[in-house]
Formats: C-alpha cells, sequence, structure tokens
C-alpha cells in the first residue's frame, strides 16, 4: 500500500474522449487532433474502472473533457470492473505505442506483470483515483487520487458529531457497507474509519456486520435487506459511498424504519444524488472525495511527457458535510 508521500492527490477539474480496447466496454471516438503551439499530439490510453456509481460517472466526463480542452487524443477503455479487461487494455495500449498510459485499477494487487511490460516499452504509467500494491514502485510515475484512509477517519470523526445530535446512546451498532473487495477506497476507508472507532470508542462502537455492496446502489439495496433480516438492532449504517447509502435507504424504507433518524447514517464521495438524500434528511452526514480529477491528470501527463520532475503528493480539497449544509450546498453540487 502507498504511503502518504508517496501519491499525488488531486481534486477540481473537467476531461475529455474516446476508446478502444480488447474485452473492455468500447468507446471508438479519438479527441483531439493537434495541442497547444502545433506541437505533436500527446497520445493517451486511459482505463477507467467501470460506470459503478455516480461518482464513477462524473470522474469519466471530468477526465474526457479535460483531454478534450488539452487537445490530447485520448483513448478510452471502461474495464466493467474486471481486472482482465484493464490489463487487456492496458496492453493493447503498449501495442498503439501511446506517449502516457493511465488508469483506475479496479483492485490493489495483481498488476506488475503489465506494468512492467509498459516500463519495457518506455511508456510511462499514471495511476489515477486508486492506488495498487506492486514490487517496484517504480513501474508507475505517480497516483493522482484522495487520501482513503483519511476519509475514513473522517467519516468517524463526523459521525461521533452525528451521533451527539441526534442523542443515540451506546451502545452504538454499525453495519458497513464496504466498497469493491480488493479496491483500494474499500481497504482504506475501512482502515482510517476503524482507527478512529478503535482508537476513541472502543466501548460504545461495534461493527455488527460488514459486507461488500460493490460500490453499487442495487448492491447496497441487497445487502442493507440481509443486513436488517440477520441484525434489526443496527442504529448506524457507514457506507462507503453514497450509492450504497442510497440502495441502502430502499431497504431500511422497506423494513418501515426512518434512514437518518432510527438508523443514521454516512457515506463518503459527495455525489448531487447523495446531497439530496441528506436535504431531505435520510442520510446524516456525507466526506466529499471529488472525482474531478481530469485537469489535474492532463497536467501531470504533459509533465510526464516532457520528462519533468512530477510531485509524489498534492493534497486534494474535500470537505464534510452535514444535513443542516445540504440544502445550501445543493444547488452549486455539479456532480
Amino acid at each position: 500500500m502507498l504511503s502518504r508521500r508517496n501519491f499525488l492527490t488531486a481534486a477540481v477539474g473537467v476531461a475529455a474522449a474516446g476508446g478502444l480496447t480488447a474485452c473492455a466496454k468500447k468507446d471508438d471516438s479519438d479527441t483531439g487532433s493537434s495541442s497547444a503551439g502545433g506541437s505533436k499530439t500527446i497520445k493517451l490510453g486511459f482505463s477507467q474502472v467501470g460506470s459503478e456509481s455516480g461518482w464513477r460517472s462524473a470522474n469519466t466526463t471530468s477526465v474526457k473533457d479535460a483531454a478534450k480542452a488539452a487537445g490530447y487524443s485520448l483513448q478510452f477503455s471502461d474495464a466493467q470492473q474486471k481486472q482482465e479487461n484493464q490489463i487487456s487494455a492496458i496492453r493493447n495500449y503498449i501495442a498503439q505505442k501511446v506517449d502516457v498510459i493511465a488508469f483506475s485499477p479496479v483492485v490493489v494487487t495483481g498488476w506488475d506483470a503489465v506494468l512492467k511490460e509498459a516500463k519495457a516499452a518506455k511508456i510511462p504509467v499514471v495511476l489515477t483515483d486508486r492506488s495498487v500494491e506492486t514490487s517496484d514502485d517504480s513501474l508507475y510515475v505517480t497516483l493522482v487520487g484522495s487520501d482513503f484512509t483519511d476519509e475514513g477517519r473522517r467519516a468517524a470523526k463526523i459521525l461521533e458529531k452525528v451521533i451527539a445530535k441526534a442523542g443515540l446512546k451506546a451502545p452504538v451498532k454499525i453495519a458497513q457497507l464496504e466498497g469493491t473487495t480488493g479496491a483500494a477506497p474499500a481497504i482504506e476507508r475501512a482502515k482510517g474509519f476503524k482507527e478512529i472507532m478503535d482508537a476513541e470508542h472502543k466501548a460504545d462502537w461495534k461493527i455488527v456486520v460488514s459486507q461488500t455492496g460493490d460500490f453499487t446502489r442495487a448492491g447496497g439495496k441487497q445487502v442493507m435487506a440481509a443486513f436488517l433480516q440477520s441484525n434489526p438492532d443496527i442504529n448506524v449504517l457507514f457506507a462507503h459511498n453514497d450509492d450504497m447509502a442510497i440502495g441502502a435507504i430502499q431497504s431500511i424504507e422497506a423494513a418501515g424504519k426512518k434512514p437518518g433518524k432510527d438508523i443514521l447514517i454516512v457515506s463518503i464521495d459527495g455525489v448531487k444524488d447523495g446531497f439530496v438524500a441528506m436535504s431531505e434528511g435520510k442520510i446524516n452526514a456525507i466526506v466529499e472525495c471529488n472525482p474531478l480529477l481530469g485537469p489535474q491528470l492532463m497536467d501531470v501527463v504533459k509533465k510526464v511527457k516532457d520528462g519533468q520532475t512530477v510531485e509524489r503528493w498534492i493534497k486534494t480539497k474535500e470537505g464534510d458535510f452535514m444535513q443542516d449544509q445540504a440544502k445550501a450546498a445543493l444547488p452549486s453540487r455539479k456532480y
């Protein structure tokens, strides 16, 4: 796992277009014909995790729009949440001899072989959003993404405020909806949350049930229904993203309970639908993870192509929001 100094965080932006890869969902448009000043167009191959959530859709739009604005030729691939599709896409980009490869890895492990192939082809690799574990850190240049462990810590700290405001008495019985098994945000958000829980709430908080909802609404709905069957006395839900929380809300209501009251809910991301649910009192608090990484990624790609030194970590600016802030913040929510 990356240390804090070993990854480049980012936030802010808009991005651009096109794509192609074997096995993955294809977007055959190729955007960008010439870069500023008439210099050779940068060819960027980008493999996206998939389209599992509102966050991911906003991230994809940001990358495509920013590539178009920068005048880059973008080859885009949707891996449909399958590692084998991403590996095929990366090998396809190597065969195309793109200038830079960027990808948001489905899971943390299993990348060494294909990254060594990219290194042998002298094509630099930039990670976006998620980290990987490798035997050699030189197999990629940097990571443009967020500090997921810190997001987990912040979720625990804002839950303290939610519990105090609601007047919930111990014991606090927490259900955790985890992200995709093996994915960096799932691992690190759980780690950060538990770090605070164990240090400050060992006596009064307990995670009574925890299972992956795969970052999807359907997964959140299905798993929460099972949680309520096995543990009907749950009084807090910690969801690793807004989409799972929104799915869980449907199951909570179907069980005759009030989300945000009978079961307090804290989630991570800050997509618009999450803010709508928060403005309706159904989600109590959200820790923001900004998906608009496109402009920062394009800046990094240019620096890498030009042989410039790239910083190892730039902290993304993210916020924490509670119900009483939701309505005021909602009109300005762009994703």
